[in-house]
């Protein structure tokens, strides 16, 4: 939220001076006035007025409680007292507000006024008394609708309008993998129009929850790294949510927030209506008497290291029958207490394979994979993968082959070991 906004000039008889503040007295108060400023203008000023090196640059500094920015400008001209005019319009925050998108707004402000004085001296000739006039109304209007609406636009004269919205700012988006899979949080079909990005439209049906980022790229016919920025993009507004491949030889365990859901029956409610699957002459609302809220609690804390879905399924298939797997997972993933345990595997004699290494890559020559399913040839693929930083998720996606697979390609390694974490 912005505290004041001013204008101030470099005044040739009094240097560095306050014309303009809204609210009134916010910056420099006047004598009668027993209102307290935001900070001490004259200890100050040579940074809002500064040296004409130091012009045309945005420049932000805080006081103990609030946060000024502003962009000087000095503009050069024999038709100014001293040959130069120098103002500044300046933004006062609270020092915790995030300011990244002010400064946008802080630099467009200073352009503007800037163009205004060279077509028009609009600054320079204005006589207004302090607080009173066209630049004051500016900020006055600016103050009231970027604090209100976030966007403001004000007629200037017949020529000139200031059109400023704030945009609002989010955190980077967590990194994006191959093998990460995306679930949209709204309805992305609701958003689109034809104006969208082409490689946007082509990936958005494909994002279900249950593909891939590399899936996703290969089943739109689109190159993986256009789909990676479309699905960055969707995540940074906060459009998608990221999971894990899902497979049945996948483990998984409660959190210590699991006691959230234990205690949260609004939670358990809207779990059921998540993971109940519909039935023959049954709607799927009507399974929530079926699936309670204690069974629901029973089966995550049924879930354990060591265990993998399969297992886990079979052990409670009568009351799964009723669950879509999937979802009964993601909803714990989503919710955050249930963690995915994921399989790395370490080579541990790195000697041996490099010196194995070399007899394989000159064999690969003489004999490929494609000639034969069973070569050496495979297992240089995973050499790269073999340090401990690797899940089974980016090798499988990497490679392209299935867990099973990639479990025989280790057995034909030899010494790796694999750990779960």
């Amino acid at each position: 939220m912005i505290k004041a906004i001013f204008f101030s000039t470099f005044d040739v008889n009094e240097g560095p001076k306050v014309l303009h503040q809204v609210p009134a007295d916010a910056i420099a108060p006047s004598s009668s006035s027993t209102q307290t400023p935001l900070f001490h203008f004259p200890s100050l000023s040579p940074y809002i007025i500064p040296r004409p090196e130091f012009c045309s640059r945005l420049i932000t500094f805080c006081t103990p409680t609030h946060r000024v920015l502003s962009q000087p400008v000095c503009l050069q001209s024999s038709s100014y007292p001293r040959n130069a005019y120098t103002f500044s319009i300046a933004l006062v925050l609270e020092s915790s507000t995030p300011f990244a998108s002010y400064a946008t707004v802080t630099l467009k402000l200073a352009s503007l006024l800037k163009t205004l004085e060279e077509q028009s001296r609009f600054l320079s000739r204005d006589a207004s008394a302090p607080n009173t006039g066209k630049i004051y109304a500016l900020c006055e209007i600016l103050l009231e609708d970027l604090n209100n609406y976030c966007e403001s636009m004000i007629p200037i004269d017949d020529s000139n309008t200031l059109n400023i919205k704030l945009f609002p700012t989010y955190p980077p988006p967590p990194p994006l993998y191959p093998y990460h899979v995306p679930l949209s949080t709204v309805r992305l079909d609701t958003l689109t129009d034809s104006n969208w990005d082409l490689t946007m439209l082509k990936v958005l049906p494909y994002i279900d929850g249950v593909n891939s980022v590399k899936q996703i790229s290969l089943l739109a016919d689109a190159d993986y790294k256009l789909v990676r920025k479309a699905i960055e993009h969707l995540l940074y507004y906060g459009c998608l949510l990221l999971l894990d491949i899902f497979s049945f030889s996948a483990v998984y365990a409660p959190t210590p927030e699991i006691t959230s859901f234990v205690e949260d029956t609004e939670m358990q409610e809207e779990c059921s209506r998540y993971i109940a699957l519909p039935t023959d002459g049954i709607k799927q609302t009507a399974q929530l008497d079926i699936i309670s809220g204690l069974q629901l609690v029973e089966l995550y804390l049924a879930l354990k290291q060591g265990q993998n879905v399969k297992s886990f399924y079979i052990e409670h298939a009568e009351t799964m029958d009723r669950i879509d797997v999937r979802r009964f997972i993601t909803f714990g993933v989503i919710k955050g207490f249930l963690y995915r345990v994921h399989k790395f595997a370490i080579a541990t004699n790195p000697a041996g394979r490099r010196k194995r290494d070399h007899k394989l890559r000159n064999r690969q020559k003489t004999k490929t994979a494609a000639d034969d399913p069973d070569s050496d040839a495979h297992v240089v693929d995973l050499e790269q993968y073999l340090d401990g930083t690797h899940s089974f998720d980016e090798i499988c996606t990497e490679l392209m082959i299935s867990e099973q697979e990639l479990t025989g390609r280790l057995k034909a390694v030899g010494d790796v070991q694999i750990i779960s974490r």
